[in-house]
């Protein structure tokens, strides 16, 4: 089965992405034979979030001599953020407890961040100070090619981070610095009805956020109203929630698909057999009507 198609900024994508995560462990020697079963199923596109992904799906480019293999990429963004000339991540004690006491949307829980060992917070003239690194940023996705990953997720959890310190202009200069390196950026945040209206002045092809009923930061009715309202694309994450949905996989892509008319999903798959499921699935929706938004 060729799974169906989406076009986003002239390019295919396919309308289910597997991201390949083995029980076992994240190993290449675990991660391969099963990116290998789901090409062998139709898969032509995958999830790569770690450097074992991507050798993993270098090996399959190779041992199939398949062209069109294309993979999806991950870049976080604070490999792009300093603050006093060294890298933002050695300040996240602060950032987190800057965002948990002042900048946390009312609407989500308190318990979304992780612990914080400093009490310390950061000023409004020091959020000013943070900066853009794009000698650091360039390096981190210096090795990936465009032809191999012509899309880039980009964001992570500094993204919805970013956005609440009120520095979308740092993930303005990213997405620029992303596209003249010939990728096309996707955003990816984790807070869906905080990232959706903070993020969509971001140039990029669509917008990933997790869509789920078990995700512990989702409120499923106020984010389907706001995705059904959105006019760019929206790529649906982890729907399944790890794989305690599967048995309700059915009823999950018709909600994606056909209600919020998702553009594309991708799915965690542990095994073979959950990738024989969900591609068995696939099949009774075979038309996928095209999404709507362009």
């Amino acid at each position: 089965m060729r799974l169906p198609t989406a076009i986003l900024e002239g390019k295919k994508l396919p309308r289910m992405i597997f991201s390949i995560q083995p029980l076992i462990s994240q190993g290449h020697e675990e991660i391969y034979p099963l990116m290998k079963k789901a090409y062998e199923m139709g898969a032509w596109c995958f999830d790569l979030p770690s450097a074992n992904h991507l050798e993993s799906f270098k090996e399959l480019k190779h041992f199939t001599t398949d062209e069109t293999l294309i993979g999806l990429c991950h870049l976080e963004v604070e490999t792009g953020a300093s603050f006093l000339g060294k890298p933002l991540h050695q300040f996240e004690s602060k950032v987190v407890s800057t965002i948990r006491k002042d900048l946390l949307p009312s609407h989500l829980t308190r318990n979304i961040l992780p612990p914080s060992s400093s009490s310390e917070v950061f000023t409004q003239k020091e959020i000013d100070r943070i900066a853009f690194d794009p000698l650091r940023f360039e390096k981190a996705f210096s090795s990936l090619d465009p032809k191999e990953s012509p899309f880039l997720l980009v964001g992570e959890k500094y993204g919805d981070w970013l956005l609440a310190l009120g520095r979308i202009d740092l993930l303005h200069e990213m997405m620029s610095r992303v596209r003249e390196k010939g990728f096309i950026p996707i955003f990816s945040g984790q807070w869906g009805t905080f990232v959706l209206p903070k993020a969509k002045p971001l140039d990029v092809a669509a917008f990933a956020i997790p869509i789920n009923k078990k995700w512990s930061l989702f409120d499923l009715q106020r984010a389907s109203d706001l995705i059904k309202k959105f006019d760019k694309p929206v790529i649906s994450l982890n729907p399944l929630a790890d794989g305690t949905l599967l048995k309700e996989s059915k009823g999950a892509f018709s909600f994606l698909f056909d209600e919020l008319k998702i553009y594309v999903v991708i799915t965690k798959i542990t095994s073979e057999g959950e990738a024989k499921e969900i591609v068995e699935v696939l099949k009774k929706f075979p038309s996928l009507i095209p999404p709507r938004k362009t």
